[in-house]
């Protein structure tokens, strides 16, 4: 199982929301690229940069720091999202290295764009699916849709994109436990991988997801935990590794 860093970066720095309110941050560093640095030395393969701006604004806002981030750790592979609209966006960032796109607010809005870039970026798109009690969230998770999280999975599936994230966001930014049941659920209902997100706490986490890899759970996303220090990295990457 892969164990993904995350680096949300807000005004250039970065930091951690709880449950995506903006204004309910804490900032863990004002250098992003030795923050990636700190993850990769203690095992890190990929990485997942989150845009904060960019989510809300619609568009990039902290392409400069992913950019450094990419330069300065060519070997590490990266998945981007936050304010992700557009092709040209994508291509952009394509361009500058990032191995992978995250699709969120747009992927439910329209979800013909998710086919689209699917077919003309193939290999390079991931959707991200944020959901409370089974319904997906949008718009940096301040409305709740009705579209189902597993219908919309089995969709993006069939559209051709690499994986699905899977954040349950009452349980995000809390550090009270994954909710593995509702990622398994996910997981076996589709072929792609689904990276769990949201929640985890500590080692029994790692454990627990650990124990659904052959569900489809691929990789879980780790974020206030590594910087809270309730969960270290290094070891919980070695415990991911065993699955």
């Amino acid at each position: 199982m892969l164990l993904i860093p995350a680096i949300d970066l807000k005004d250039g720095k970065c930091v951690r929301l709880r449950q995506g309110r903006m204004e309910d941050d804490t900032v863990f560093s004002d250098d992003p690229v030795a923050i990636a640095g700190r993850w990769i030395t203690a095992g890190a393969k990929r990485l997942h940069l989150v845009d904060l701006n960019g989510a809300f604004a619609g568009a990039p806002r902290n392409a400069e720091a992913i950019h450094a981030i990419r330069e300065a750790h060519p070997d590490v592979q990266i998945q981007v999202g936050g304010g992700i609209r557009d092709e040209d966006t994508i291509q952009a960032y394509l361009d500058a290295g990032v191995d992978f796109v995250i699709i969120g607010t747009k992927a439910v809005s329209a979800p013909h764009f998710v086919r689209e870039v699917a077919v003309e970026f193939p290999n390079h798109i991931i959707v991200g699916l944020d959901a409370r009690d089974g319904k997906v969230a949008i718009d940096g998770w301040s409305k709740l849709s009705h579209h189902d999280v597993i219908d919309l999975a089995q969709k993006f599936e069939n559209d051709g994109v690499e994986a699905i994230i899977y954040t349950d966001i009452s349980r995000d930014g809390m550090m009270q436990g994954v909710n593995v049941e509702a990622t398994a659920r996910l997981a076996r209902s589709i072929r792609i991988p689904v990276i769990a997100s949201g929640g985890i706490h500590c080692l029994d986490d790692i454990h627990a997801l650990g124990r659904v890899v052959g569900d489809g759970v691929a990789g879980a996303i780790t974020g206030r935990a590594i910087y809270e220090g309730t969960l270290d990295f290094a070891e919980a990457h070695k415990i991911a590794d065993q699955y």
